[in-house]
């Protein structure tokens, strides 16, 4: 019974922990608050420079469009639909059946949580450029922080930039004490 009682719970931290809306929720849209965060900072840094202000809204459509993808991710989740915004390991764990070109999968829709992993797919390393939109989201946290723009954010800004903060620390925090339950440590 007390064996059985575990697993139950088990499979429901994992459904809710290590679930997609989850991790859209807690840590993707949260790097997009700091990537929108990000974006409006440099344009009000870029009236002098048109290269400045040219990539300051590339960074807000960025921002954006990965918005919209984890917003996609959750809104899937939870009305419980096969999303087309997922790994393919995700959608096809058995790796022996044929799948179709990178390329279509691609130009089909078969989307990701950010449009860097998007562009990963088309190198069927979807994860690596995930690691990589991850980094570029620590950057941009560090670089805000230490060029002192963090200064610059208005009362409402600051409080996204603490939420997103706050949301995402803690998660990874919270997911990181349940899988080590998991594990019996």
């Amino acid at each position: 019974m007390k064996e059985q009682t575990k697993k139950q719970m088990e499979k429901i931290g994992d459904r809710i922990f290590l679930s997609p809306a989850f991790q859209a929720l807690t840590i993707g849209i949260p790097f997009c608050a700091f990537k929108l965060l990000f974006g409006l900072l440099a344009l009000r840094v870029s009236a002098s420079s048109v290269a400045l202000r040219a990539f300051a809204w590339l960074v807000i459509v960025w921002a954006l469009v990965d918005l919209i993808m984890n917003l996609a991710r959750v809104y899937f989740h939870l009305t419980d639909r096969e999303a087309p915004v997922q790994f393919d390991s995700e959608r096809i764990p058995d790796s022996t059946i044929p799948r179709e070109p990178t390329l279509l999968r691609v130009l089909r829709g078969d989307l990701q949580y950010c449009i860097i992993a998007q562009a990963g797919m088309l190198f069927k390393k979807p994860r690596l450029f995930l690691a990589i939109d991850t980094l570029i989201s620590f950057s941009i946290i560090c670089f805000v922080l230490w060029s002192g723009w963090i200064t610059m954010l208005d009362r409402l800004e600051s409080y996204f930039w603490y939420a997103a903060t706050t949301l995402n620390l803690i998660s990874v925090s919270v997911v990181n004490i349940w899988i080590e339950l998991r594990r019996g440590s």
